[in-house]
């Protein structure tokens, strides 16, 4: 089964673009194009793509504002958005996963960096550009912040969680735990429960908002 792709950008070449290099992967089908992000919430709603790739500035509404009406805390059953755009400015960024965003890539990160993205956000993890991952973690890591989880956590859910905010895979989890990969699954569906985050993302942003992380 190929995975099914939704691209939404106001620009047409981007689109074509973006088409191009995903329709020439084996396993990858775009099954939708959006010029604005109000086609975009539309045709996601309607397609249930495996991964929405998501431009920022677009007419009608925004792809941050389409982003929340997909993945965001608000909907029961949330499809899997990589936020893609121009601009790198922090705000951005912050806002695109507070929005439910499981991933954020820049356009000139080239066709290898997208191709893993869609992968990743299929897979149910999250990529983000290395370009602002710093950065990212750095404003996320300044603040100390009470946030208990709903039951206690285990020390192996701890592993887990640093190993999530550092960006591993889960295959590389269970290569640096000696665990399966089966296992590193239950750690991280249990450790979502306890810390009610709705992804991946969610629990890397936990683990350095609360100092589990460094």
């Amino acid at each position: 089964m190929s995975l099914r792709v939704l691209v939404a950008d106001d620009q047409a070449m981007v689109r074509t673009g973006f088409r191009l290099i995903l329709n020439g992967e084996p396993d990858i089908e775009v099954v939708g194009e959006a010029a604005d992000g109000r086609e975009a919430v539309s045709l996601a709603r309607q397609l249930r793509p495996d991964v929405t790739l998501m431009d920022i500035k677009m007419p009608m509404v925004d792809g941050i504002q389409a982003t929340r009406l997909l993945a965001g805390p608000e909907v029961p059953d949330p499809l899997r958005v990589v936020v893609v755009t121009t601009f790198d400015l922090d705000e951005n960024v912050h806002a695109a996963l507070r929005a439910g965003a499981c991933g954020f890539l820049l356009k000139d990160a080239g066709p290898g960096l997208l191709i893993e993205a869609v992968h990743a956000a299929a897979n149910g993890e999250a990529l983000v550009s290395p370009s602002i991952t710093t950065r990212l973690l750095a404003h996320f890591a300044q603040p100390r912040i009470e946030r208990k989880p709903l039951e206690p956590l285990t020390e192996r859910e701890f592993d887990v969680i640093r190993l999530v905010a550092r960006g591993r895979t889960n295959a590389e989890i269970a290569a640096e735990l000696v665990i399966s990969l089966s296992t590193v699954k239950t750690h991280l569906g249990a450790v979502q429960r306890k810390l009610a985050a709705r992804n991946r993302t969610e629990v890397a942003i936990w683990a350095w908002e609360t100092g589990s992380v460094r």
